[in-house]
């Protein structure tokens, strides 16, 4: 069965400093969560995924990379290097264990999972404990960025709060990852077994997941049609996300309220990667999804 998109982690420098653009952007935000890893985050919450807005915070905390074991903290260090932007895709997992076995039989991750807990702060104020596992895949082909699963250990009441996800734009989930890359056929194989479903092939593009959950890379001329705003880059690197939203009209009203610009294009209104650190946003709404 085709996995589901689970959440997206946005690396920048000072999350304090952002968090307020991705307010004027209409998102509303969690409170910060402190991973033991020397990361925190503040996450953006939907139905069913999110986005994740992660800085590196404690640098003496951060493990080093070592054989056999991936270091989530220590590959958006080294992310930030390159700049602001999306760093890492996760897609849900109900066994990352599982997951990390049949991504080391597929040759495209051969680590260990990666358990950690965190508090996290409920509305309420109060804090509850919550933990997860990781499972990591890589790909020598796409360097730079990384991929994993994430399994979430504790009772879903914990963490998926209906109050952190009410957002003034109107956003109801992440539907689509778009990423550039010179030659999209050329990741096809590890797509396919990342998200654990087949790929369709067409010009200039390669599409893969379920409708609503998709990854599509796109090549430099449909990366220009599609997102005119981003300059070319000379290896795969994750560009947008599209997210679905009750009503675009609202949405345009909240953004031109806060003074955010943005393209109408396909459907969609465009912000621009200047506007959130990194990764441009696509807001279509639900019925066209």
């Amino acid at each position: 069965m085709p996995r589901r998109l689970d959440h997206l982690v946005i690396c920048v420098r000072d999350l304090a400093q952002v968090a307020p653009d991705w307010q004027t952007l209409g998102f509303s935000l969690t409170p910060t969560g402190v991973h033991p890893f020397g990361t925190s985050n503040r996450l953006a919450m939907f139905g069913n995924n999110f986005l994740e807005l992660l800085a590196v915070t404690d640098v003496a905390a951060v493990p080093p990379a070592a054989s056999g074991r991936f270091s989530f903290a220590a590959h958006n260090r080294d992310f930030l290097a390159t700049g602001e932007g999306m760093s890492m895709l996760a897609m849900h997992s109900a066994d990352a264990y599982a997951d990390a076995a049949r991504f080391k039989a597929d040759h495209i991750g051969d680590y260990a999972p990666l358990d950690f807990g965190r508090d996290a702060v409920l509305p309420s104020g109060s804090a509850a404990r919550v933990e997860f596992s990781l499972a990591f895949a890589t790909d020598p082909a796409m360097p730079g960025i990384a991929f994993f699963t994430c399994q979430q250990r504790h009772p879903p009441e914990l963490f998926w709060k209906p109050e952190y996800q009410r957002h003034p734009n109107g956003a109801l989930r992440v539907i689509e990852i778009v990423m550039s890359a010179p030659e999209p056929a050329a990741h096809r194989i590890f797509l396919e077994y990342f998200t654990e479903s087949a790929a369709e092939l067409a010009p200039g593009r390669l599409t893969v997941g379920a409708r609503g959950d998709q990854i599509t890379v796109l090549g430099p001329a449909e990366t220009a049609r599609r997102l005119p705003s981003l300059a070319a880059a000379p290896s795969p690197r994750f560009c947008a996300a599209r997210v679905a939203v009750t009503d675009l009209d609202a949405t345009k009203r909240v953004l031109k309220n806060n003074g955010v610009g943005f393209e109408v294009t396909d459907a969609a209104l465009l912000i621009p990667p200047a506007a959130s650190h990194g990764l441009a946003l696509e807001f279509v709404e639900q019925e066209t999804i």
